[in-house]
């Protein structure tokens, strides 16, 4: 982390950078083994601008108004046309969305599989929840998923983050991958740290 933020200092960027944790994983087959994925809540939200988009009834789109979140109702997807390009835009448009739990099961229904494709399928909101809870909540959840190659990426954090938070959501995010993996450390290569626009740091 140290070495990060001394080469953001050199390099001040335009926009503020994305930290990633890098997993190269070995003695797994990803067409034999089983596929694994997850998710974890981290303990400090790891993106600035996080974009959460609330799929709402009456009532949630009014109190999604209020704490200044974005909306879509259904007339919203409706108009959209099941459009595969339309779609892909809107879930392109923001890193999680939220549907009140009345609505969750029509989505697939009137927007097709894209925002399940894009791995972006909304978390369930019901009237009993604070969706200001659920909201930091969402913000805070990155999710491991096993793909067809030996190498995953997920957010940890931003260059503008404290030493001791970063770390604190490394060490979190490290310990739940390696929980996830059937061989624990032994299914783990290398671990890398790396800002957007920086050099990777190897970790392990």
């Amino acid at each position: 982390s140290s070495g990060i933020n001394a080469e953001y200092g050199e390099k001040k960027r335009k926009f503020l950078e994305t930290v990633e944790l890098q997993i190269a994983l070995k003695n797994y087959d990803p067409a034999r083994d089983k596929r694994f994925s997850g998710t974890v809540k981290l303990r400090h939200v790891p993106k600035k601008n996080y974009k959460i988009c609330i799929i709402g009834d009456e009532k949630h789109l009014d109190e999604a108004k209020s704490l200044g979140l974005d909306t879509k109702s259904v007339e919203d997807l409706k108009k959209l046309n099941k459009n595969k390009k339309l779609v892909k835009k809107l879930a392109k448009g923001y890193d999680a969305f939220i549907a009140s739990d009345g609505l969750i099961k029509q989505i697939p229904r009137i927007l097709g599989p894209g925002l399940n494709k894009a791995g972006k399928f909304p978390t369930s909101l019901s009237h009993q929840e604070s969706m200001k809870d659920k909201a930091e909540t969402v913000q805070r959840t990155i999710k491991f998923q096993m793909k067809k190659v030996l190498c995953l990426s997920v957010a940890v954090g931003n260059v503008s983050m404290a030493e001791d938070e970063l770390l604190a959501n490394i060490m979190l995010a490290v310990n739940f991958l390696v929980s996830l993996l059937k061989k624990n450390w032994q299914n783990v290569r290398s671990l890398n740290i790396k800002s957007t626009m920086g050099r990777p740091f190897r970790i392990y």
